[in-house]
């Protein structure tokens, strides 16, 4: 079985083109690996709705038109992760219109429950006379589930690993979804690197990190894949985002049988355009050599130098704690309060991990030697 995995789609700022149905200025020759596809998995990071009803959070408020998914359905996407900080930007209408949606069109989704509990659903899908278990976690950033609260289902390092366990049990192949890790780092925290290891320690045969909006590098560990980063796959037309980074992505490729084989297959926001496209020529040797430098990071270590580096330039981390009427977060500053603002730091996995980064204990920075 061929399963292709995309990482995050969004498609909240070309609604005319969706409207219209314009698939091949929108998803160009991705269509046709899609078609040719056994299955199509992607993030989709936002919702589906023509509500007007947003929830307070800091941050962009996200949503597409409801005919986004009649575009993802003629496309050949099949299944959607849902287990991410964006789908419940519109509240409660804004989650029950994208799911109604998806049902229409016959598109399966994971990741999302009406409580804690019921968001712990495994996608099962059957790969020849061999079973995967698609297991779609996202951090602690807006939208997760509560034991009495709709939501995305959130990691939690008793009860993932336990799930990953039992799917082990249950099928052939599981593959974790992870949505997490810091925005916009190409590097992975030490904390993400030990909690994907021990994924794969515990079951997982393949570990996707997404919501970076960069690529990362790439692992094979314990027998297992991990990659600290897809990359966008389709979020095109974002207000200032013009950067490389930001516009690729890499497409996974996954062939199932008796074991899994794991391809890359890099893909690009078209110039001037609202669609993407598979990456050829020197664009394409751009990604794929800097992909290669991630991974070298990965094994030689190096790694945490650029994950330090990037830590150091965040100052809206220190001026949260250091200055509790400082101007942290920039746009975001003036709209909430200092309390707010720090919970929106404390509470998420990926934020914690700058704060350990730039505070550490002088216990951790002693030279013992």
């Amino acid at each position: 079985m061929k399963l292709l995995i995309g990482g995050d789609v969004c498609p909240a700022n070309v609604n005319d083109l969706f409207e219209i149905g314009d698939a091949e200025v929108l998803f160009g020759d991705v269509i046709k690996a899609f078609h040719a596809a056994d299955r199509v998995l992607i993030n989709f990071e936002c919702a589906m709705t023509e509500s007007k009803d947003k929830i307070k959070k800091i941050g962009p408020n996200l949503k597409a038109t409801p005919k986004c998914a009649k575009v993802l359905k003629e496309i050949g996407v099949t299944d959607v992760a849902l287990s991410n900080n964006h789908i419940f930007d519109y509240g409660v209408c804004g989650v029950k219109d994208t799911l109604q949606l998806l049902e229409k069109y016959d598109i399966n989704y994971t990741g999302f429950g009406k409580n804690y509990e019921n968001s712990r659903k495994n996608l099962i899908i059957p790969a020849g006379n061999k079973t995967v278990s698609i297991i779609n976690v996202c951090e602690h950033e807006y939208c997760y589930a509560l034991d009495d609260r709709m939501g995305a289902r959130p990691f939690d390092p008793f009860d993932t690993i336990e799930d990953i366990r039992t799917a082990k049990e249950e099928s052939d192949f599981v593959i974790v979804l992870y949505h997490g890790g810091k925005e916009h780092c190409e590097y992975p925290s030490p904390r993400l690197i030990k909690t994907c290891r021990s994924m794969i320690k515990n079951g997982a045969d393949v570990v996707l990190c997404q919501h970076s909006h960069c690529i990362g590098g790439y692992e094979k560990w314990n027998g297992g894949h991990i990659l600290y980063g897809q990359g966008n796959f389709y979020f095109c037309n974002h207000p200032s985002k013009t950067s490389v980074q930001w516009n690729t992505g890499l497409l996974v490729q996954l062939d199932i049988n008796d074991e899994i084989k794991i391809d890359f297959l890099p893909v690009e926001s078209v110039t001037n355009s609202s669609g993407i496209r598979f990456a050829t020529g020197e664009i394409k040797e751009e990604i794929m050599g800097r992909f290669a430098e991630l991974s070298k990071s990965l094994a030689d270590g190096t790694y945490h130098k650029g994950w330090h580096d990037f830590c150091e330039k965040q100052l809206g981390y220190r001026r949260c704690i250091e200055n509790a009427d400082g101007g942290d977060m920039d746009i975001f500053a003036e709209k909430y309060t200092h309390n707010e603002r720090f919970a929106h730091y404390l509470h998420c996995e990926a934020h914690q991990d700058v704060w350990r980064e730039l505070y550490r204990l002088p216990w951790e920075m002693r030279d013992l030697d």
